[in-house]
């Protein structure tokens, strides 16, 4: 475990809510291949764009390029190129234990990614579909904005204060913040959000979350 923001472990919470993309799954070989073959054939530099793609939507990331393309026709583009390729997609390590300890309407996926990218990752991943999943094209404001949380904790019916948020990237961390949710960081993907107040743990292994009898979830440190 990393960095470790105790207060989290005695606090209870209503749902968990959880970014895919470095947060469930890692996928940080595809978006290296498709995007970096994208700023190529755009004359983006490469390693600038990669620094602003995380967690946030395609047709956001290209709109504040400033290019003269259609950014949603770009969006796209890149969306079907990724439902091609999963190659080296595999789960953030423990993340599938843990979601299969959680009762189902307890939790769910806020993800930027459009719907038909996120059920073949998470398929590629080995991980389950959740019964809610709020994905880019159910929000008209991507993350930083708090909409797709806010939804989420609606259509689960609690308060967005009473979730805690696993999050990657500090565009979603933001979300997560501006909801006004509790945030934990993934880190093991990548360090976009590495240096962080918040608790921050490498993968899911060392944790493990409890249902209480007043129908809450608890995060606990497993003893070693």
């Amino acid at each position: 475990m990393d960095h470790l923001n105790s207060s989290l472990f005695t606090k209870r919470f209503s749902a968990l809510l959880f970014d895919m993309d470095g947060t469930l799954l890692n996928s940080m070989a595809v978006v290296e291949r498709v995007w970096g073959a994208w700023a190529v054939r755009n004359g983006v530099d490469r390693d600038v764009l990669m620094k602003s793609v995380h967690g946030v939507r395609a047709v956001d990331t290209i709109s504040k390029l400033g290019l003269a393309v259609d950014a949603e026709h770009e969006a796209r583009e890149l969306a079907a190129a990724e439902i091609a390729d999963v190659e080296g997609i595999v789960e953030i390590p423990g993340a599938v234990a843990f979601l299969n300890t959680l009762p189902p309407e307890k939790w769910a996926i806020v993800t930027s990614a459009p719907l038909e990218l996120a059920i073949r990752r998470l398929a590629a991943a080995g991980i389950p579909t959740p019964r809610l999943m709020i994905t880019g094209e159910d929000v008209s404001a991507g993350k930083p904005d708090p909409q797709g949380y806010l939804l989420a904790a609606g259509r689960l019916g609690v308060r967005a204060e009473d979730c805690l948020v696993f999050e990657d990237a500090p565009a979603g961390i933001l979300a997560g913040r501006a909801a006004g949710a509790e945030v934990a960081v993934i880190t093991g993907a990548h360090v976009a959000a590495a240096d962080t107040p918040h608790l921050t743990l490498a993968h899911y292994g060392d944790v493990e979350a409890r249902l209480g009898d007043d129908g809450r979830l608890s995060l606990h440190r497993f003893n070693r």
